[in-house]
């Protein structure tokens, strides 16, 4: 028996760390996959503030120590002083994948001029892909939808837990054969 994939999903909000305001996010990302991946999968949830080093840990211990073969944030991507979101991520990967950055800001600047202020990214750290979405709900779910194809074989690339969609939702390509 294949053991359950895991996914961490990180809230970065100051207001939300403290409970002064109501994560939307976390719960955005996590009913996106739910409605596209085809596999039993495991959510593991942090909401941590816009902190550097706390960022950093939260990234660290969902693919470290809970094994998380992807992991998903939230927030702190824009230009303000305390978004760190993207300098976290970066300290703590091996490889960055501008691809993912790239897509996201082409699909969100057709919705919005403003998404050019957006810094998006991904990296890969050991076995885990670390991926870094907008904040707002309905942005999350457009650019799930929009880089999830290549997630799944990325896993595979990278050694991860295997991960599939399903096709009437989001349909993940692998090459012939894989």
């Amino acid at each position: 028996m294949m053991d359950i994939p895991r996914i961490g999903i990180v809230t970065i909000s100051d207001r939300a760390s403290r409970g002064e305001y109501e994560d939307k996010g976390g719960p955005a990302i996590r009913a996106t996959l739910e409605a596209m991946l085809s596999v039993s999968w495991q959510a593991v949830t942090r909401i941590v503030p816009d902190e550097h080093d706390r960022i950093e840990a939260a990234l660290i211990e969902l693919c470290d120590r809970e094994g998380c073969a992807l992991v998903v944030t939230t927030g702190g991507t824009g230009p303000a002083p305390r978004d760190v979101t993207p300098e976290a991520t970066e300290a703590v990967c091996e490889r960055m994948m501008p691809g993912f950055g790239e897509m996201m800001r082409r699909e969100s600047l057709k919705q919005v001029p403003t998404a050019i202020l957006s810094r998006q990214t991904a990296g890969i750290r050991g076995r885990s892909l670390i991926v870094n979405l907008p904040g707002k709900p309905s942005s999350i779910e457009m650019t799930l939808h929009v880089i999830f194809p290549a997630i799944p074989y990325c896993l595979d690339l990278i050694g991860a837990a295997w991960l599939d969609t399903d096709p009437r939702i989001c349909k993940s390509f692998r090459p012939e054969g894989k």
